[in-house]
């Protein structure tokens, strides 16, 4: 800053009495000694003429609002007033007499029955029917609902070593044979037989019930293997289904064939079952065979039967 004289500093027309102010002074003073003068002085000695006015100094931003004061807190609600008191009751009002009943109408009389129609003449009889054909006899009381029709009484043939179809039935007491038309739907039977039979190593049997050519139930072959001296035994149930002659008449038959071991106390054997309803012929005579038929020529292939009963059972 350059050196003035005081004469030249600004006019402050706005201190107060008793501010001062420094002056410094800058010239190569070694001494650095800084004089102070009051600003009153310097007022009082220097006051000039007024200097013209300077222009206005620019608005201020203004200022940014203050916050929001927090909100009052809501005053307690009124307490409720009391309730009236109810009113009492009305007395009932008293029910009506009741009216009198009234009295009962008379009965209307009786009409008169009407006269009786006349009787219609009675229809003449019908004509009698023809009279059915008689049945087969019933047996007379008591009842026999089974009853003995034959009975073996000695071995069989024995049957070894040939392929040729044998029967396993001997002679005995009784009948094998049911006469033509001696048979009845629903007639039933049952045949029991056993015997003794050796079997080689992986052989075959077959066995056949018949009536003459006429073959009612077939096994087919059965393999068998090595059985020695074991005992075996047949059931055979036949049922009439259908009397008349062949294609019109049905038997059915079931066989079971079986035997045990001794070897080893095992059972085995095979059942078989046939309708014929084909070949049957009930209008001719029926007797009856059980056959056999080995696989081979084998002599360890032996068979033959000790027991054969046939009984009608119905």
């Amino acid at each position: 800053m350059p050196n003035l004289p005081i004469s030249q500093l600004p006019l402050a027309s706005s201190g107060q009495p008793e501010s001062w102010m420094a002056i410094v002074n800058y010239d190569a003073d070694p001494s650095g000694i800084t004089n102070k003068i009051y600003f009153s002085s310097l007022t009082e000695q220097f006051s000039g003429s007024s200097g013209t006015s300077g222009t206005s100094g620019i608005d201020g931003t203004s200022g940014s609002s203050g916050s929001s004061g927090t909100s009052g807190t809501d005053g307690t609600s009124g307490s409720s007033g009391s309730s009236g008191t109810s009113g009492t009751d009305g007395t009932s009002g008293s029910s009506g007499s009741s009216g009198t009943s009234g009295n009962d109408g008379t009965s209307g009389s009786s009409g008169s029955s009407g006269t009786s129609g006349n009787d219609g003449t009675s229809g003449s009889s019908g004509s009698s029917g023809t009279s059915g054909t008689s049945g087969t006899s019933a047996p007379t009381p008591p009842y026999p609902f089974v009853y003995g029709l034959f009975a073996q009484t000695g071995n069989s043939a024995t049957v070894s070593g040939t392929t040729s179809e044998s029967t396993l039935i001997d002679g005995g007491v009784g009948t094998l044979s049911v006469p033509a038309s001696g048979f009845s739907v629903g007639d039933s039977f049952r045949v029991d037989m056993a015997g003794v039979f050796d079997v080689g190593n992986n052989q075959t049997i077959r066995i056949r019930v018949k009536t003459g050519s006429v073959i009612l139930a077939d096994s087919g072959a059965q393999a068998i293997t090595n059985i020695t001296d074991d005992v075996w035994g047949l059931s055979i149930n036949f049922t009439i289904r259908q009397v008349g002659v062949a294609g019109v008449a049905s038997i059915v038959s079931l066989g079971a064939f079986h035997y045990t071991k001794t070897s080893n106390g095992a059972v085995e054997g095979f059942s078989f079952n046939t309708v014929n309803n084909t070949t049957f012929d009930t209008t001719v005579n029926n007797t009856l065979d059980i056959t056999v038929q080995w696989g081979s020529t084998s002599v360890d292939n032996s068979i033959y039967s000790d027991i054969f009963v046939l009984n009608k059972i119905y």
